[in-house]
């Protein structure tokens, strides 16, 4: 399918739509976050390492609870969104938490538009890169922001996930990046029963087409992991396995569910 012209307005309306579901929902529990919990798993905590006095570039942040996460780690961190209500509800975390994060509400193509600075690290994780038609200007925008030496961490529901229909009763996309698929729903994730309706595009990326990009812009691949569980409950159906682990019941933990890539900036 092509991709529609304004598909970039279409995703910035369907993300402005999810937010005030997702801000009181108890999958985001606002609430324990703003009394000290953190919103970063184990998976990318452990890429990330120490990032205690690091300058972090947070990709497509949504209202920036992982990035705020990493501030209270004492990192010098940018998050930047493309919805602009999420952008809003990410600054006034900020204030109220007293922290000094800085946020951009931008699209992510056009962020060398609205930033001209170097990172030590870039980071970008869970139902990011879907909303991306073309990952060769996404990795660009990676190795740009990167200082020499910088590494990007990037954590991300495996494309194998994205192949099957939403009961995870067969196959219904392809694994490989045919095109824009164009789709009209109800609720979100955070809360299926939500009473929002969205029109959303996206598209399917292989571990081949990721990972290439990332060659491409002269990025060294230094740790590639998968994973057979999610840490989080955002399918129709999941069966809890341990503490924010999650699988699909049918294919008991048979399947990848994640995975991640840190890849340097040489000198």
């Amino acid at each position: 399918m092509q991709t529609p012209e304004n598909y970039i307005e279409l995703n910035r309306q369907s993300w402005n739509a999810r937010i005030g579901v997702h801000i009181v929902s108890e999958f985001y529990d606002v609430d324990g976050f703003l009394q000290g919990a953190s919103s970063l798993n184990d998976i990318e905590l452990e890429l990330l390492g120490d990032v205690a006095g690091k300058r972090i570039l947070h990709l497509q942040c949504h209202f920036g609870q992982d990035t705020l996460s990493l501030a209270r780690l004492d990192a010098d961190v940018t998050g930047i969104d493309l919805s602009d209500r999420a952008i809003d509800e990410a600054q006034k975390l900020n204030e109220e938490l007293g922290l000094s994060a800085e946020f951009i509400c931008c699209n992510l193509y056009d962020l060398p538009e609205h930033l001209n600075a170097k990172f030590d690290v870039v980071f970008t994780s869970y139902g990011t890169i879907g909303w991306l038609p073309d990952l060769q200007k996404w990795a660009q925008i990676v190795a740009q922001f990167l200082q020499p030496g910088g590494k990007f961490v990037f954590v991300e529901f495996h494309p194998v996930v994205w192949m099957f229909d939403d009961d995870f009763k067969g196959l219904k996309y392809s694994y490989f990046n045919t095109g824009a698929t164009v789709e009209t729903s109800s609720g979100t994730y955070a809360d299926a029963s939500a009473p929002i309706e969205t029109t959303d595009v996206g598209w399917n990326h292989s571990l081949s087409e990721v990972i290439s990009s990332l060659i491409a812009h002269r990025l060294v691949i230094h740790d590639f992991k998968e994973y057979n569980y999610s840490p989080y409950a955002c399918f129709k159906t999941v069966e809890k396995i341990g503490e924010k682990k999650y699988i699909i019941p049918q294919f008991g933990g048979k399947i990848p569910m994640v995975y991640s890539v840190v890849a340097v900036r040489p000198f």
